[in-house]
């Protein structure tokens, strides 16, 4: 789940977690926690342990983002950033297309299925390599189009198609 606080008047969100060094120059490993990955661009200031970083630069290797922040400069120092977060300045709400939504959206939604069977509300988003997941209690739905049939925010519902076997006897 995605953490928020307050520094001063700014609201910070965690965008990626560190999950280890990468070569010899100090490189990193992100775990993203946001779709957003132009986040970690070149250039883009981010917070770590609560100081302003400055990103040197932004690769992606095996689908997952490799940063090179400005004074991690060898192996051993980056290794001491495992586990970390890295956090952007919330700037608002990012322009969706019509079939998106922002995680927090999501949590706390009601769920039922096409045939009217209530599953429960939403507990988490949980971002998978290929899609995200919805979580409801043990139950895991793919956040994707074939599953997903609806998503009305005023009205705090989804609904959802599932495939035999999916629900627990």
């Amino acid at each position: 789940m995605r953490s928020r606080h307050n520094a001063g008047n700014m609201t910070f969100i965690q965008i990626g977690q560190i999950v280890g060094a990468f070569g010899l120059k100090g490189q990193v490993k992100v775990q993203p926690m946001t779709d957003f990955l132009d986040r970690f661009k070149k250039g883009s200031r981010l917070r770590l342990k609560g100081e302003w970083v400055e990103v040197e630069s932004f690769s992606i290797h095996k689908g997952r983002p490799l940063v090179k922040l400005r004074g991690i400069d060898d192996v051993s120092t980056a290794e001491t950033l495992q586990w970390e977060y890295l956090e952007t300045a919330e700037t608002g709400r990012p322009e969706l297309d019509d079939d998106e939504f922002l995680t927090q959206d999501l949590i706390g939604l009601v769920v039922t299925t096409v045939d009217g069977i209530l599953l429960g509300k939403i507990d988490d988003v949980v971002t998978m390599p290929a899609h995200d997941v919805i979580q409801i209690g043990e139950l895991l739905i793919p956040a994707v189009k074939e599953f997903v049939k609806d998503v009305d925010l005023e009205a705090g519902t989804m609904t959802v198609e599932l495939i035999p076997g999916m629900l627990p006897e």
